[in-house]
């Protein structure tokens, strides 16, 4: 038996696997994009299919397509969802901007999946009817970026604060050093830090949640340049109706579809609050690893949980591996975002041409945030200890504290007895209560560090 059978499109013949489900025009895709070895995510592919069956759902609807034919596409396009033929998408995703060799190749395999069902299903003129590839990829990249940020990163940014919570509550009261400039300040509670970052993250919540409900507009019904032609007046309408059935999601149609099509405007401003979740994860995971750092010549505020060794020259080193892989994911979805800026500006007149790695990048964005929050949470923060002696032993000598005592002494001599406390290594109460004129137990009133964690004036 041959390895390769002959497929025909409009340029001629081409020699495709044998075994492929794909056509003619994925496997010039894939003879053409010889790039990455990336495909495009498996997330995306699950959208595409998702198109098509809302298309096929709408257009039999309005009566341009026969329920036998919709039944096949509907089955094909489950079992896509369903990741049952993944090895079927090879595209990589450096391919041409408007993403069609991903929409053919869709187009393609939804068809070979209703003829092996007994169904003649033409890949352009029925799985492809009322549509165009520059309406199907910007709305596919719609459609998996609100799956994706509702099913895997509002979830896990949810656990992560959820978490948080638990170590803030249990902190509440154990008072540390605070520190601005890197430089020792006033103190603080460790629950009060904790409860910064999950304020952080919850206000991060709440901006993704907002720029995926722009993603619900769909640009689906532009077809090929957002005019609509080809498809029915009605089309649009009944496909969001159906999608929204199929997956759950309040999906609409955007009113001028041209806006969709050669802009990205919406997808890059999810962006934009993916990388703000990963300036958020930046600076929690900066922060654990200054706390954790030592565990003699460092802060050793806290301790991680040990996970592995970590030199492989050195003994018993262990380091702070889960902020250190989460601080990279964090750079590679800023990088990441900065990539979908310039994208944003291939808008060239009714099509952006920078499509499939939009969409890409996305989903990689999102899933990166996911299992990196996830892992945080539940390898970090979790079991992080807090070092009681260690932060007690370095408030009561903070000569910062001195800072209490400026509303009765005044700024000038608060000064000069914290750098005699600097200067001597003498603990700061015992230096204010030899200048300060007050007495002992007024010192320890004014001083008492978690009194200054609450802030006010005594």
């Amino acid at each position: 038996m041959s390895e390769f059978r002959t497929e025909k499109d409009s340029l001629g013949e081409v020699r495709v696997p044998a075994d492929a489900l794909w056509g003619a025009q994925t496997q010039r895709a894939v003879d053409n994009f010889p790039v990455s070895g990336q495909p495009m995510p498996s997330a995306f592919i699950a959208a595409v299919a998702r198109v098509k069956q809302a298309a096929a759902e709408a257009n039999a609807s309005l009566g341009f397509l026969d329920n036998e034919k919709r039944d096949a596409i509907i089955d094909a396009c489950e079992h896509v969802v369903n990741g049952d033929f993944a090895d079927q998408f090879p595209v990589d995703r450096y391919q041409t901007g408007s993403g069609t060799s991903t929409n053919m190749n869709v187009n393609e395999v939804i068809a070979a999946l209703a003829a092996r069902a007994g169904v003649q299903v033409n890949a352009n003129d029925h799985v492809n009817m009322s549509q165009s590839s520059n309406d199907v990829i910007p709305t596919a990249i719609h459609v998996s970026a609100v799956t994706v940020v509702q099913t895997q990163l509002l979830p896990a940014l949810s656990h992560l604060c959820g978490v948080i919570y638990e170590r803030e509550a249990l902190f509440s009261e154990q008072v540390k050093t605070g520190r601005t400039h890197l430089m020792d300040a006033m103190p603080v509670t460790v629950g009060q830090e904790l409860r910064t970052w999950r304020e952080q993250l919850q206000a991060t919540e709440k901006r993704v949640e907002a720029a995926a409900d722009d993603l619900m507009a769909l640009p689906q019904g532009g077809t090929a340049v957002g005019t609509g032609i080809n498809a029915p007046d009605e089309f649009p309408a009944q496909f969001v109706k159906f999608l929204a059935t199929d997956t759950g999601y309040h999906f609409r149609s955007l009113e001028h579809k041209f806006v969709g099509q050669s802009a990205i405007d919406s997808p890059v401003a999810l962006s934009a609050q993916l990388r703000g979740v990963a300036i958020v994860l930046t600076k929690i995971a900066n922060d654990l690893r200054w706390m954790n750092s030592g565990p003699i010549h460092g802060l050793a505020e806290i301790s991680l949980p040990a996970l592995q060794p970590g030199s492989s020259i050195m003994p018993g080193k262990v380091n702070p591996v889960i902020p250190e892989s989460v601080a990279m994911v964090s750079a590679q979805v800023m990088g990441m975002d900065t990539t979908i800026a310039l994208a944003g500006q291939s808008g060239n007149f009714q099509l952006n041409v920078m499509l499939p790695l939009v969409g890409a990048n996305l989903l990689d964005m999102v899933s990166l945030l996911s299992n990196a929050s996830t892992m945080l949470a539940e390898k970090a923060i979790k079991g992080l200890t807090v070092n009681v002696d260690n932060l007690n032993a370095g408030v009561g000598r903070n000569p910062v504290l001195v800072t209490a005592l400026n509303p009765e002494i005044g700024y000038a001599l608060a000064a000069d007895i914290a750098k005699e406390a600097y200067r001597t290594g003498r603990p700061v109460i015992d230096v204010a209560e030899e200048r300060s004129g007050l007495d002992r137990a007024r010192l320890e009133t004014l001083m008492d560090p978690l009194k200054l964690t609450r802030g006010g004036v005594s």
